[in-house]
């Protein structure tokens, strides 16, 4: 088990948004230096573009700071899922996250069962794991079925409770549906504040530990300890109206307040 950092830390930082965007080697710099074992390269395009001696350079850059890597992307199709473990060889990554849905594609569950049982005799025979992510377009209970009727230890769950809320699923419950077929698991922390007025209430990110994420009983359920899972940091962080600059500030300060409490809790 290990604990690491996503390019979802670095969102406003590597948006269109920044004078000048971190770059992928500026990422795994500031996630050594921040004391992060893991760097998960997720709903990152631009590596889809990278050719053999890019990834090449990278895997070794990871390598030198004494990081693992690991990779994201969306949806369920066999020649996208095939690109991704193409890559991910080439990086040395043995897990991959996914999503059921993109864009143009939203399978039901015994699509996505026929699809994926044609990708994951390839997963497994390269010893790379893919994990489908919780969240709120697809309930639990299907994403589940999905897991359940492929029936391959190499297919299991990225958790992320926080997202599921919006499908109006208690965090509590997701972690307690998935807890045996978890392979990654996203810390992030979340909670609601009323509007103005008290009209409505915003549901948005908030450092660790200071908002409705249990996270100590989601390690009590998903043991990642004992199994071997990693934890990597993300953040739901809104824009700061004082612009980019304080917004950049902030998503450090949040990224470091994660890691460094979880590395406390070892």
């Amino acid at each position: 088990m290990a604990y690491g950092i996503s390019t979802y830390a670095y969102f406003w930082r590597i948006s269109e948004r920044a004078p000048k965007r971190l770059s992928l080697l500026d990422m795994l710099v500031d996630t050594k230096e921040l004391g992060g074992q893991v760097f998960q390269i997720c709903d990152y395009p631009e590596i889809e573009s990278y050719d053999a001696t890019r990834l090449a350079d990278v895997r070794d850059a990871a390598r030198d700071l004494g990081l693992r890597l690991e990779l994201g992307t969306r949806g369920v199709h066999p020649d996208h899922l095939a690109k991704y473990l193409d890559m991910a060889r080439q990086l040395d990554v043995t897990l991959v996250r996914s999503m059921m849905n993109t864009v143009d594609h939203r399978p039901g569950v015994d699509e996505a069962v026929t699809l994926l049982r044609q990708t994951l005799p390839h997963y497994a025979g390269a010893g790379v794991t893919l994990g489908l992510e919780t969240y709120e377009q697809v309930s639990t209970d299907d994403l589940l079925a999905v897991i359940k009727g492929v029936d391959d230890p190499h297919l299991g769950v990225v958790l992320d409770p926080g997202n599921s809320v919006a499908r109006l699923e208690r965090p509590s419950d997701v972690v307690g549906a998935t807890a045996p077929y978890v392979v990654n698991i996203h810390v992030k922390d979340f909670a609601f504040t009323r509007r103005d007025g008290w009209v409505g209430f915003t549901y948005a990110g908030c450092p660790l530990g200071t908002g409705l994420l249990d996270h100590d009983a989601m390690i009590a359920a998903v043991r990642p300890h004992e199994r071997g899972i990693n934890q990597i940091v993300e953040h739901w962080l809104p824009w700061q109206d004082d612009g980019f600059d304080a917004t950049a500030r902030l998503e450090h300060q949040w990224t470091n307040t994660s890691i460094t409490t979880l590395l406390r809790s070892e």
